[in-house]
């Protein structure tokens, strides 16, 4: 996101470690919005079974601490000021600069992409992290799609951050 991602919206589609689940131990979520968070990105989240709270409580939390039982984890005196929570993918998505999926909710396939992308921040990118998308779908839109193990989109590559 040209070596930058301070003070842009990143929209983040799951929070859950697997679709048809609220459990949120060991989710790749938590360290992918952790890092966004340290590089001062403004975080939307959209999970259709985690709650607000837990999100909260992930990522306030330090890694592991999770495994304790509830009251034994320690919780921040204030929310993560830099994460909103969604019950709406389009809503999180809405004024977005980027996408994250982190988790392969069926959902996720059927949005409406168009909609979305008319709704982005331009340039508007895609990051499917569990390669569930169609991505030359979405590169016919106009999004900029990066894809775990997927090739890059072929004018990145000549880009001197990719090279």
């Amino acid at each position: 996101m040209f070596n930058s991602v301070s003070n842009k919206k990143i929209a983040v589609l799951g929070f859950a470690f697997k679709k048809d689940t609220g459990d949120t131990r060991e989710t790749p979520a938590i360290d992918v919005c952790k890092g966004l968070l340290e590089d001062k990105a403004r975080l939307s989240i959209y999970d259709p079974q985690v709650t607000e709270e837990q999100i909260q409580r992930d990522l306030s939390m330090n890694k592991f601490d999770w495994d304790h039982p509830l009251h034994l984890q320690p919780m921040s005196p204030t929310t993560v000021k830099q994460v909103s929570v969604t019950w709406d993918a389009y809503e999180a998505t809405k004024d977005a600069h980027g996408i994250c999926i982190m988790t392969e909710w069926d959902e996720f396939k059927n949005l409406d992409f168009q909609k979305i992308f008319d709704n982005m921040q331009k340039p508007a990118f895609v990051f499917d992290g569990r390669n569930i998308m169609n991505l030359q779908k979405l590169r016919d839109i106009g999004f900029i799609v990066y894809s775990i193990g997927k090739p890059l989109d072929a004018w990145l590559k000549d880009m001197p951050a990719v090279a």
